[in-house]
Protein backbone atom coordinates (compact mmCIF):
# COMPACT_ATOMS: atom_id res chain seq x y z
CA UNK A 1 0.00 0.00 0.00
CA UNK A 2 1.46 3.49 -0.92
CA UNK A 3 0.21 7.25 0.20
CA UNK A 4 0.86 9.52 -2.68
CA UNK A 5 1.60 13.12 -1.45
CA UNK A 6 2.49 16.63 -2.98
CA UNK A 7 5.07 18.92 -1.50
CA UNK A 8 5.02 18.84 1.84
CA UNK A 9 5.63 22.56 2.66
CA UNK A 10 2.63 23.30 0.86
CA UNK A 11 -0.13 20.31 0.46
CA UNK A 12 -2.48 20.64 3.00
CA UNK A 13 -4.62 18.17 2.17
CA UNK A 14 -1.57 15.60 1.77
CA UNK A 15 -0.83 16.27 5.28
CA UNK A 16 -4.03 15.02 6.66
CA UNK A 17 -3.31 11.22 5.91
CA UNK A 18 -0.12 11.49 6.13
CA UNK A 19 -0.57 12.50 9.61
CA UNK A 20 -2.70 9.80 10.49
CA UNK A 21 -0.48 7.23 9.09
CA UNK A 22 2.60 8.88 10.44
CA UNK A 23 0.77 9.36 14.26
CA UNK A 24 -0.22 5.19 13.88
CA UNK A 25 3.10 4.02 12.36
CA UNK A 26 0.98 2.67 9.99
CA UNK A 27 3.29 0.16 7.79
CA UNK A 28 2.31 2.17 4.35
CA UNK A 29 4.75 3.42 1.81
CA UNK A 30 4.97 7.16 1.09
CA UNK A 31 5.78 8.74 -2.50
CA UNK A 32 6.35 12.44 -2.74
CA UNK A 33 5.35 13.95 -5.97
CA UNK A 34 6.25 17.66 -7.18
CA UNK A 35 3.03 20.03 -7.56
CA UNK A 36 5.07 21.89 -9.86
CA UNK A 37 4.32 19.64 -13.05
CA UNK A 38 0.44 19.71 -12.41
CA UNK A 39 0.06 18.02 -16.32
CA UNK A 40 2.45 15.38 -14.87
CA UNK A 41 0.06 14.87 -12.13
CA UNK A 42 -2.92 14.59 -14.62
CA UNK A 43 -1.54 11.98 -17.00
CA UNK A 44 -0.98 9.80 -13.68
CA UNK A 45 -3.93 10.00 -11.78
CA UNK A 46 -7.38 11.05 -13.84
CA UNK A 47 -8.58 13.96 -10.98
CA UNK A 48 -5.04 15.02 -11.50
CA UNK A 49 -4.65 15.70 -7.35
CA UNK A 50 -2.77 14.42 -4.15
CA UNK A 51 -3.40 12.64 -2.01
CA UNK A 52 -3.94 9.29 -2.89
CA UNK A 53 -3.54 5.44 -1.71
CA UNK A 54 -3.15 3.00 -3.65
CA UNK A 55 -4.13 -0.30 -2.22
CA UNK A 56 -3.18 -3.00 -5.35
CA UNK A 57 -5.76 -2.20 -8.16
CA UNK A 58 -7.53 0.63 -6.26
CA UNK A 59 -7.07 4.23 -5.59
CA UNK A 60 -8.34 6.22 -3.21
CA UNK A 61 -8.44 9.87 -3.64
CA UNK A 62 -9.93 13.00 -1.52
CA UNK A 63 -8.67 13.47 1.95
CA UNK A 64 -11.35 12.40 4.30
CA UNK A 65 -12.19 9.24 1.90
CA UNK A 66 -8.87 8.36 2.57
CA UNK A 67 -9.38 8.70 6.59
CA UNK A 68 -12.05 6.82 6.36
CA UNK A 69 -10.55 3.86 4.72
CA UNK A 70 -7.10 3.74 6.90
CA UNK A 71 -10.10 3.53 9.65
CA UNK A 72 -11.80 0.30 8.22
CA UNK A 73 -8.63 -1.08 7.39
CA UNK A 74 -7.01 -0.91 10.64
CA UNK A 75 -9.69 -0.44 13.61
CA UNK A 76 -7.15 -0.49 16.24
CA UNK A 77 -6.64 3.23 15.41
CA UNK A 78 -9.73 4.05 16.45
CA UNK A 79 -10.18 6.92 13.94
CA UNK A 80 -13.12 7.92 15.28
CA UNK A 81 -14.81 8.80 18.63
CA UNK A 82 -16.12 5.13 20.74
CA UNK A 83 -19.36 7.42 21.76
CA UNK A 84 -22.07 7.44 19.05
CA UNK A 85 -22.71 11.75 20.17
CA UNK A 86 -19.32 12.72 19.85
CA UNK A 87 -18.54 10.34 16.78
CA UNK A 88 -21.15 12.09 15.01
CA UNK A 89 -19.84 15.52 16.11
CA UNK A 90 -16.46 14.20 14.80
CA UNK A 91 -17.76 13.83 11.63
CA UNK A 92 -19.60 16.89 11.48
CA UNK A 93 -16.60 19.18 12.13
CA UNK A 94 -14.40 16.87 10.04
CA UNK A 95 -17.01 17.50 7.20
CA UNK A 96 -17.47 20.90 7.68
CA UNK A 97 -13.57 21.38 7.50
CA UNK A 98 -13.37 19.79 4.40
CA UNK A 99 -15.98 21.48 3.07
CA UNK A 100 -15.40 25.00 4.08
CA UNK A 101 -12.97 27.57 5.34
CA UNK A 102 -12.57 28.94 1.58
CA UNK A 103 -11.78 32.25 2.65
CA UNK A 104 -9.03 31.41 5.08
CA UNK A 105 -7.14 28.46 2.72
CA UNK A 106 -7.79 31.09 -0.46
CA UNK A 107 -6.01 33.86 1.66
CA UNK A 108 -3.66 31.97 3.49
CA UNK A 109 -1.92 29.00 1.90
CA UNK A 110 -0.40 26.54 4.05
CA UNK A 111 3.28 27.02 4.06
CA UNK A 112 5.38 25.97 6.74
CA UNK A 113 8.59 27.52 5.98
CA UNK A 114 7.60 31.18 6.06
CA UNK A 115 6.15 33.45 8.69
CA UNK A 116 3.96 36.49 7.36
CA UNK A 117 4.95 39.49 9.96
CA UNK A 118 2.13 42.37 9.87
CA UNK A 119 -0.23 40.18 7.95
CA UNK A 120 -3.95 41.13 8.38
CA UNK A 121 -6.74 38.95 7.31
CA UNK A 122 -9.52 40.21 5.85
CA UNK A 123 -12.81 40.39 7.43
CA UNK A 124 -13.98 36.89 5.77
CA UNK A 125 -10.76 35.31 6.96
CA UNK A 126 -11.36 36.45 10.42
CA UNK A 127 -14.85 34.77 10.64
CA UNK A 128 -13.59 31.71 9.42
CA UNK A 129 -11.36 31.98 12.13
CA UNK A 130 -14.04 32.52 14.80
CA UNK A 131 -16.07 29.95 13.74
CA UNK A 132 -12.87 27.16 13.79
CA UNK A 133 -12.14 28.30 17.54
CA UNK A 134 -15.84 27.60 17.78
CA UNK A 135 -15.52 24.48 16.76
CA UNK A 136 -12.18 23.60 19.07
CA UNK A 137 -13.55 25.16 22.09
CA UNK A 138 -16.71 23.11 21.74
CA UNK A 139 -15.05 19.95 21.06
CA UNK A 140 -12.59 20.82 23.78
CA UNK A 141 -15.30 21.11 26.46
CA UNK A 142 -17.49 18.36 25.67
CA UNK A 143 -16.08 15.56 24.85
CA UNK A 144 -11.99 16.49 24.99
CA UNK A 145 -11.80 15.38 28.83
CA UNK A 146 -9.68 12.36 28.38
CA UNK A 147 -7.02 13.76 26.62
CA UNK A 148 -5.20 17.09 24.61
CA UNK A 149 -6.95 16.11 21.76
CA UNK A 150 -10.53 17.59 20.14
CA UNK A 151 -12.30 14.17 21.59
CA UNK A 152 -9.66 13.44 23.89
CA UNK A 153 -7.75 10.69 21.94
CA UNK A 154 -6.34 11.61 18.25
CA UNK A 155 -8.56 11.33 15.89
CA UNK A 156 -9.73 11.59 11.74
CA UNK A 157 -10.84 15.46 12.84
CA UNK A 158 -7.65 16.31 14.52
CA UNK A 159 -5.61 15.24 10.96
CA UNK A 160 -8.41 17.07 9.47
CA UNK A 161 -7.92 20.48 11.38
CA UNK A 162 -3.72 19.99 11.45
CA UNK A 163 -3.21 22.53 8.33
CA UNK A 164 -5.34 25.11 9.84
CA UNK A 165 -3.17 24.99 12.80
CA UNK A 166 -0.10 25.48 10.22
CA UNK A 167 -2.05 28.42 8.59
CA UNK A 168 -2.71 30.00 12.13
CA UNK A 169 1.19 29.78 13.09
CA UNK A 170 2.48 31.50 9.58
CA UNK A 171 0.29 34.47 10.19
CA UNK A 172 0.24 34.54 14.04
CA UNK A 173 -2.93 34.27 14.28
CA UNK A 174 -4.18 35.65 17.74
CA UNK A 175 -6.39 32.94 19.47
CA UNK A 176 -8.17 32.32 22.63
CA UNK A 177 -7.00 30.22 25.86
CA UNK A 178 -8.40 26.89 24.66
CA UNK A 179 -7.21 27.54 20.95
CA UNK A 180 -3.87 28.21 21.86
CA UNK A 181 -3.71 25.15 24.45
CA UNK A 182 -4.98 23.17 21.18
CA UNK A 183 -2.58 25.06 18.82
CA UNK A 184 0.47 23.71 21.51
CA UNK A 185 -0.42 20.36 21.50
CA UNK A 186 -0.48 19.93 17.72
CA UNK A 187 2.99 21.32 17.48
CA UNK A 188 4.03 18.92 20.22
CA UNK A 189 3.23 16.08 18.03
CA UNK A 190 5.98 13.85 17.12
CA UNK A 191 4.28 13.29 14.07
CA UNK A 192 3.39 16.83 13.21
CA UNK A 193 7.08 17.84 14.15
CA UNK A 194 8.65 15.29 11.38
CA UNK A 195 5.95 16.63 8.68
CA UNK A 196 7.16 20.18 9.54
CA UNK A 197 11.08 19.15 9.41
CA UNK A 198 10.17 17.15 6.29
CA UNK A 199 8.82 20.60 4.35
CA UNK A 200 10.84 23.00 5.57
CA UNK A 201 13.65 20.79 4.09
CA UNK A 202 12.48 20.84 1.02
CA UNK A 203 14.35 23.01 -1.80
CA UNK A 204 11.70 23.25 -4.04
CA UNK A 205 9.38 26.93 -4.51
CA UNK A 206 5.93 26.17 -5.81
CA UNK A 207 5.27 29.80 -7.22
CA UNK A 208 1.43 29.45 -7.07
CA UNK A 209 1.35 28.32 -3.59
CA UNK A 210 3.37 31.29 -2.42
CA UNK A 211 1.89 34.04 -0.41
CA UNK A 212 2.72 37.64 -2.15
CA UNK A 213 4.15 38.89 1.73
CA UNK A 214 7.09 39.88 2.78
CA UNK A 215 8.16 37.05 5.19
CA UNK A 216 11.25 35.22 7.50
CA UNK A 217 11.96 31.88 7.65
CA UNK A 218 10.28 30.04 10.74
CA UNK A 219 11.95 28.17 13.31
Amino acid sequence: MKLVIGNQNYSSWSMRPWLFVAYHDLDIEVEKISLSDLEALRRRFAHGKVPVLVDGFLEIWDSIAILEYLVELFPHTRGWPDDPEARAVARSVSAEMHSGFSALRNELPMNCRRFFPGYSLSDDSLSDVRRIQQIWNMCRERYGRDGPWLFGRFTVADAMYAPVVMRFRSAEVELDAVSREYFETMHECDAVKRWLAEGRAEAEIVDYDELDWPSTELP
